[in-house]
This record gives C-alpha cells, structure tokens and sequence, in this order.
C-alpha cells in the first residue's frame, strides 16, 4: 500500500495534552484505503489518544483529523455512523449474552444482525454456540470476537481497533489478525494499535510512536526495519547475562544495548560490516573473560529500529 492511494484517513498536527502531559504533540500520519495500519508502541505512548480522537470520542486540542473525507469534529455525527470501534477495554454488557449484545449494537446503528452477518459471520460463527452465554462469562478470546463483531455489525467503512490483542492467548491473537487481513482483502479500511512489534509486521503499513511523537516517518514493515542504520550483531553464549549488558556497554563503539530474548543486541557507532563488528565484539568478550560469548550479525526488525530511534536525542527524527 503506497502512500499515494486514496486516503481515508489523515492526520495533521494533531495535539492533545491532559494538564503537564503531552499526549500527542504534533503527529501527522496518512492511512490508505482498504489499508490495514499499524499503530505500533508501548503504553502511554499515544496510541489510545490518537484513536479516540478519530472514533470522535474526544476532542484535540489543535491540529486536524479526517476519516472517511469527514472532519473529527464538525462532522461527528456522520463519523460515528461510518466507523466500528473496538476500545482497548472490553466495553460491552457483561450481563447481557452473547446475542444480547449483538442486538444491541445493532439496533444502535438502526440495523439488524441478519444485515450484517454476512460480514460477521467469519468471527461470529465461533462463538455462535455459546450465543445465550453471559458475555462477562466468556473467555478472553471468545470476548474479543464478540467485541470484533460487534464493531462490525454496522458494516462501517473504517475499523478502528485499540491494542485488541491485549490479555488473550497467543492462538487468539493469530486468529484475530487471520480475521483482520481476511477484512483488509475485502476492502475494509482499519487501523489497530498495538504494543506487540511482531503484529507489525502484518500491517500494510506502520508507525511507531512514543511519548506522543511518530519515531520516524510511517511506511512498510520490511522498509522500517530495514532502515536501521547502525551495524547490529546478536550476543549470547555467557551465563552471567548481566554482566555480559555491562560489558557490551562498556565496549568504546557500543551504541545501543539491550536484552532481545535469548540473545543480546548490541549496535555498534562505526560504518562497517554487520560481520566485522560482530568478529570485533567477539574478540573484546572472550578477551574481557567472556569464553563462551558468541557474536553474529543479526538482520534488523521493527523492534531494533524502534530501540534505536526511542534512545535517539530529542529532535532526531521527524513525523
């Protein structure tokens, strides 16, 4: 997805700050039609802010958003009418079932869930035989489908979803981004946060945010991480691993290092090969009493690029 296809969504400058904090300060992004985009980044980075702003749920202090060519504010109305929202928090009744709520927000956007279950029926087929369970009942999965469902029943023409993968298990989170992409294919425009840098990678697109700024421009994953600049090699081998940060660290070129499973990643400040660094790093540590450290160089992810960038002086990068 190029940055030149219609866009259904655009940000400009947008601000929100509660009292002291900055929430978002100056972000500015583009996502494409029938895009799915990656709103990628820790907690209290900006993401639920961001999103809210988009949904009309809150207003922004200065700056400009349009979804769906509507404005955030002067149309809001209209907006609420287009968009599925899926908040970070389950939000539905929990004492209302599975069909129950359905109805409900179905009824809300003046439809009914036969009109839309078409659309849903890929996510709501799963939890369709436990349709008369209490919704507070249900498990962690399960509950998200229900809200996934529920946030399609309207069929919106933008899905705006909130770190829906948050608190369930790791087969639930493959089937909701399966769900996601199968709703990309048929032309659904949706953007998702996430603090979880291996979703990113099944975005169309992605931004990584922190403290309310984008580290960098929003393009493909594979373009993001490969725009990491500095030599990286992966470290592992020693039994004190705290004392192999140390003396990583310590080392007269090391730029950034940190724990990355079961290995270390450390990047290096010079313009040389990946593979020289990693021969360099290597004769350090077993000369430093680290015999049995080993040093590779490592191809980059979203996550290395992050690290990078979030560890950059202030003003380094621009949205």
């Amino acid at each position: 997805m190029t940055t030149d296809s219609p866009r259904t969504i655009e940000v400009r400058d947008l601000e929100k700050r509660y009292g002291d904090t900055a929430a978002l300060a100056g972000i500015s992004l583009d996502v494409a039609a029938g895009g799915l985009f990656g709103l990628i980044g820790a907690d209290g980075a900006g993401k639920s802010t961001l999103l809210r702003i988009l949904v009309t749920a809150i207003l922004p202090d200065a700056g400009s958003a349009r979804l769906d060519g509507l404005d955030v504010v002067a149309d809001y109305r209209e907006i609420r009418r287009r968009v599925g929202y899926m908040p970070g928090r389950f939000s539905l009744y929990p004492d209302l079932s599975v069909e129950e709520n359905l109805d409900f927000f179905a009824s809300v956007f003046g439809t009914t869930v036969a009109a839309g279950y078409e659309l849903i029926a890929p996510i709501y087929s799963q939890i369709e035989p436990f349709r008369t369970r209490r919704a507070g009942a249900l498990s962690g999965g399960m509950k998200q489908k229900l809200a996934l469902s529920c946030a399609l029943v309207h069929r919106p023409r933008v899905l705006v979803l909130d770190e829906p993968s948050t608190g369930v298990d790791a087969v639930s989170r493959v089937e909701l981004w399966d769900m996601l992409e199968r709703l990309r294919d048929d032309g659904l425009t949706t953007i998702v946060s996430t603090p979880y840098m291996d979703e990113a990678a099944r975005c169309d697109r992605v931004a990584l945010i922190q403290g309310g700024r984008l580290l960098g421009p929003p393009d493909a994953p594979a373009s993001v991480a490969a725009s990491l600049e500095s030599p990286l090699v992966a470290v592992r081998g020693a039994a004190d691993r705290a004392g192999l940060l140390r003396a990583l660290r310590d080392l007269p070129h090391a730029r950034h290092v940190y724990a990355f499973g079961e290995w270390v990643h450390y990047t290096d400040r010079r313009d040389a090969p990946a593979a020289t660094v990693a021969a360099q790093v290597e004769r350090s540590l077993h000369a430093g009493g680290f015999a049995g450290a080993e040093a590779t160089p490592a191809r980059p992810t979203i996550e290395d690029v992050f690290m990078e960038r979030m560890a950059a002086p202030a003003g380094a990068e621009t949205a």
